[in-house]
């Protein structure tokens, strides 16, 4: 069975998974939209950029001469040169038409060359060629959709002999799309790690440690700790919850106090200190592995038969020196019960302790076996 650590974690990954999905998704339908609508206006932007530019590098009128498309006295049919630095300048395809053939281009075909003598779409001659209109939006160029701007070539008489074509293809569209939508994934994959490890840590601090503490202080009462209150620093509910199983120790306290006053047993309280020494003088001095022989009678007040056991046999499977928190997290009781029992160990010389200093924080006592 999962941890409840383990499960809260699950469901925050996976709505934030979930959340980061729908967003991308989200976030890729309203980009597209504005990508091509940014691609229109590129399109019909860089048609009448590249139009002046053409003016300017080449005064004088469009004529056709002899079969071939010029602008005043400069041949522009198979000119590359000048499609090839307008679609530098640009990023665009560039072609020039003569009629419906193509005379200068960028445009490839699938063999590689440039798509010389390839004629224009026909709604594309319908709209230029034939009605003189300015032709802005999709259009398949050589097998491929491009987000394209047609502009007619008009002669001295104001004929229209030619197009002048600038386009942008979907691939380039999506690419965009593609490295943008990469580039939130990873800063939304950066975030989701960020928030994963705030929450373990949250989760740790507030609701593991404090469960864990109320589970050994439980494991305390069940064998025989009354006296052991537990304090935990946590939310309100899991606050509730130990004031609740203090309440409950305080009257587990008061209902053993009025049995030992009715049954005159030897409960009643007597200093620790005299205990401790009485139960010393009736346990000699002996090595760990004989430590556990050892019954009720022989320990001081407050401390369980079963639990020194317990512990006894933890220390007699790891020989070596070890903290009350060590010892505690062994057998799953607190390190201030587990105090108590390795300090009448050590008085009767089962044990011995040193101090263990750190270069950070408290120094540690460690309790080693004789």
């Amino acid at each position: 069975m999962r941890s409840l650590k383990n499960q809260i974690l699950i469901l925050m990954l996976g709505s934030l998974v979930l959340l980061a999905g729908s967003f991308l998704g989200v976030l890729g339908w309203y980009m597209k939209g504005d990508v091509v609508a940014s691609a229109i206006i590129k399109a019909r932007t860089d048609l009448a950029t590249c139009g002046e530019i053409i003016d300017v590098t080449y005064p004088g009128l469009w004529s056709v001469k002899e079969g071939h498309l010029y602008k005043g006295p400069t041949n522009i049919s198979l000119n590359n040169d000048l499609v090839d630095y307008l679609a530098h300048l640009t990023g665009d395809d560039v072609t020039l038409f003569l009629g419906e053939k193509r005379v200068a281009t960028t445009a490839r075909g699938s063999n590689g060359e440039r798509a010389i003598g390839t004629n224009v779409s026909n709604i594309v001659a319908q709209t230029v060629l034939k009605e003189g209109q300015t032709y802005i939006g999709d259009a398949n160029v050589v097998g491929q959709w491009y987000h394209t701007g047609y502009a007619p070539l008009r002669g001295e008489n104001g004929d229209i002999i030619g197009i002048f074509y600038v386009g942008i293809s979907h691939a380039y569209e999506q690419q965009i799309i593609i490295r943008s939508l990469y580039t939130m994934g990873a800063i939304g994959l950066a975030l989701t790690i960020l928030v994963a490890l705030l929450t373990w840590f949250f989760i740790q601090k507030v609701i593991v440690h404090p469960l864990h503490n109320i589970t050994l202080g439980t494991r305390d009462l069940a064998n025989g700790h009354l006296t052991q209150k537990i304090k935990v620093s946590s939310a309100k509910e899991i606050g509730q919850l130990e004031d609740a199983f203090n309440q409950m120790v305080e009257q587990i306290q008061s209902l053993t106090g009025k049995f030992s006053g009715v049954t005159g047993s030897n409960l009643d309280y007597e200093p620790a200190e005299s205990n401790f020494e009485g139960a010393t003088d009736q346990l000699p001095l002996s090595p760990l592995n004989t430590a556990g022989d050892i019954g009720e009678a022989g320990l001081p007040k407050g401390l369980n038969e079963a639990t020194y056991g317990q512990i006894v046999q933890f220390l007699q499977a790891n020989r070596r020196p070890l903290s009350a928190e060590e010892v505690g997290e062994g057998v799953k009781l607190t390190r201030v019960t587990v105090r108590h029992y390795l300090e009448f160990l050590e008085q009767s010389g089962v044990l011995k302790s040193e101090q263990k200093y750190g270069t950070v924080g408290r120094p540690v006592k460690l309790f080693s076996p004789l």
